[in-house]
């Protein structure tokens, strides 16, 4: 159901380390999903910011089944006030799919609330302890990966399947029905379902269909209506349909959502350290998280969406015809069986494990780093994966980077001529390294920064001018944003961007650098030119980049005041741009480091230290070449710096 648009791939790890089973094979840097492993969570789809990874589109099987003829029945998922805010009432969503040619639109909500009360039957007269089984990632889980746990999955049919049932009975046994949700393993869990799209689809199907709210005629769901268990899709929505409690000293139900805890609680649960709890599991933060919702939502306001649809459900619902539609439906069967399905994997033998990890250079414990970069908690599981045929040694970094060292040794030893490319391979190979490590660093810092920056400034706004703890919270929205500014130069410096090249005037393009900078300290600028031809092929937005890094560097040189010059000169084939001032020099000393990640001269608070690898790399990514001479000795003559590019013209 998952696949990776290979065109899109990077080797960045980050589907392996979010997929909960790791149904991930790394070939030659690429990921590619192993459908028989696979459980359908989405986790890849969501984190994966290329875009590389992609679930089944069903949206042409559904245009067929309605253009057929058909009595097709579209079954909404409860979740769907938190996916289309932008459409304030649900009467137009429902009046929009029926514009598509569904003959009945029925709330999941009020399979959800009859699945609520076979789940509160077991809960008070169950003898063993339960786990939920409406969430189809967490039943796969359990039958491919603890099979012996399969016993425990309560007999149950989620409310998707309830509702295909209801509909039949009520609409007639011919009827068609299609599940529109937020959950990708749907469209693998039932056969009783038809189709299954999921919310980006619907979108999707609106957009080609020319189907717009403005358009739409509003209209109400047909019977029967939901009504609590419309709050089922958010974390202990089964907990609340049923009026349950998870509280420690009085419940029996232990909740847990997300990869990292519906695992652990599955893990306790097998090793009967939860004695007589049951489990209420989601494989998503809840089901307002889930892959087929669109992307970039926040948890919170969609939790706050469908609370406040429910909080309205309830105070204008006809309670009297909703009991009525319950005992109209209680005798059908809703039970579901369910079936072990092993697809561990078998454990290789310590032998096997030790080879690999020495093959890595692991062959004492503390080698063992347990970063996770190559996207394995572990390096054993890591060692395990490559011997299963799922990963390569490559995706060790530790690993891949020694090699470069070793490489790079090699290369010094039998080319002591070329000082030059063996320094350009010394930078290449510290930004290729840096630059994989420093994206992913980044990426898993973005998010919690976001949450930071948003919740400080809204507290900020909301304390009174007065209040004592006002100057602390301008602290933090400072040094948060300042993390932030740190976290956007590490993508700048990690981000392979392809160079767009234009046709520019070079002596324009320098003279506008010099006007964007800002010059306090009164240097003197320069520019002069001696070029035949002023016009070069060049990325003009990286190459401003390049030129303003430098002037700045240039600028914070001179705090007393210098001269910063910027020269032009040419041949028929390159483009020379020499920057120089008469600032104190960089010391001999920091010579071979200037072009290394992080490493700065500047005071703490003041410089990231990837100015110049981004520098340099930009040079690289056009194929041309930067060069530095300095003095900081005065004995010797005046001091300064010049940083010399040459561009190829074309």
């Amino acid at each position: 159901m998952v696949f990776t648009v290979k065109d899109r791939c990077r080797v960045c790890y980050t589907c392996v380390r979010e997929c909960p089973v790791k149904a991930i094979r790394i070939f030659n840097g690429q990921a590619e999903v192993i459908h028989e492993r696979c459980i359908a969570c989405g986790n890849c789809v969501k984190v994966c910011s290329q875009e590389a990874k992609v679930f089944l589109d069903t949206t042409q099987e559904v245009r067929e089944m309605l253009n057929n003829d058909n009595k097709v029945i579209a079954c909404v998922a409860p979740s769907f006030p938190a996916e289309f805010v932008d459409i304030p009432d649900y009467r137009t969503l429902v009046g929009m799919i029926r514009q598509l040619g569904f003959d009945r639109v029925l709330e999941v909500g009020f399979g959800a609330d009859m699945v609520s009360k076979k789940y509160n039957g077991y809960f008070d007269n169950s003898k063993k302890p339960l786990i939920s089984s409406d969430c189809p990632a967490i039943v796969y889980y359990i039958e491919h990966y603890h099979p012996d746990l399969v016993a425990s999955l309560a007999p149950i049919a989620s409310p998707m399947v309830a509702t295909a049932r209801i509909a039949r009975k009520k609409y007639g046994a011919g009827s068609m029905t299609v599940f529109i949700g937020p959950c990708i393993a749907k469209k693998a869990e039932s056969l009783e379902i038809d189709e299954v799209i999921t919310f980006r689809e619907l979108r999707k199907m609106f957009l080609e269909a020319g189907i717009t709210p403005e358009g739409a005629e509003p209209s109400e769901f047909d019977p029967p209506l939901a009504s609590k268990g419309a709050i089922f899709p958010v974390s202990r929505g089964l907990l609340q349909s049923v009026d349950k409690t998870d509280d420690v000293c009085e419940g029996n139900i232990v909740v847990a959502e997300g990869k990292e805890n519906f695992r652990e609680a599955i893990k306790e649960f097998e090793c009967g350290h939860l004695k007589n709890n049951h489990l209420e599991l989601l494989s998503c933060e809840g089901c307002i998280m889930g892959p087929g919702m669109t992307r970039d939502g926040q948890k919170f306001s969609r939790r706050t969406m469908i609370s406040d649809y429910v909080k309205n459900k309830l105070d204008t619902e006809d309670k009297a015809v909703w009991e009525q539609n319950v005992s109209e439906f209680i005798g059908l069967d809703f039970s579901e069986k369910f079936q072990p399905k092993d697809r561990r994997n078998i454990l290789p033998h310590k032998e096997e494990i030790d080879k690999v990890l020495l093959a890595m250079g692991k062959a004492k414990p503390e080698d063992h780093l347990n970063c996770g970069a190559c996207g394995y908690d572990t390096c054993i599981e890591h060692a395990i994966a490559i011997i299963n045929g799922l990963a390569e040694t490559e995706m060790c970094l530790p690993y891949t980077i020694e090699r470069l060292h070793l490489s790079i040794q090699e290369l010094n030893r039998s080319n002591e001529d070329l000082a030059s490319t063996r320094l350009a391979l010394s930078h290449s190979e510290k930004l290729a390294s840096m630059g994989q490590l420093s994206a992913g660093i980044a990426h898993e810092l973005n998010n919690p920064l976001g949450v930071i920056t948003m919740y400080s400034n809204i507290l900020l706004e909301e304390t009174r001018e007065d209040d004592p703890i006002r100057d602390d919270l301008k602290l933090i929205v400072e040094q948060t944003n300042r993390c932030k500014s740190i976290v956007g130069g590490l993508l700048n410096f990690a981000r392979k961007n392809q160079v767009r090249r234009t046709e520019t005037n070079m002596e324009d393009f320098c003279k506008k650098s010099l006007e964007s900078v800002v010059n306090e300290n009164g240097v003197q600028l320069g520019f002069t030119s001696d070029m035949k031809d002023p016009y070069a092929l060049i990325d003009q937005e990286q190459m401003m980049q390049v030129l303003t890094n430098l002037e700045k560097n240039a600028l914070e040189a001179m705090p007393k005041g210098g001269h910063l010059n910027i020269r032009l000169g040419d041949t028929d084939g390159e483009v020379i741009i020499a920057i120089s001032d008469t600032g104190g020099g960089i010391s001999k000393e920091n010579m071979d480091k200037i072009f290394t990640p992080f490493f700065t001269t500047k005071g703490i608070g003041k410089g990231t230290g990837l100015g110049l690898p981004l520098v340099y790399g930009i040079v690289k990514m056009h194929r041309g070449q930067i060069h530095f001479d300095s003095n900081d000795d005065p004995a010797a003559g005046a001091t300064g710096t010049t940083f010399t590019i040459s561009l190829p013209r074309t």
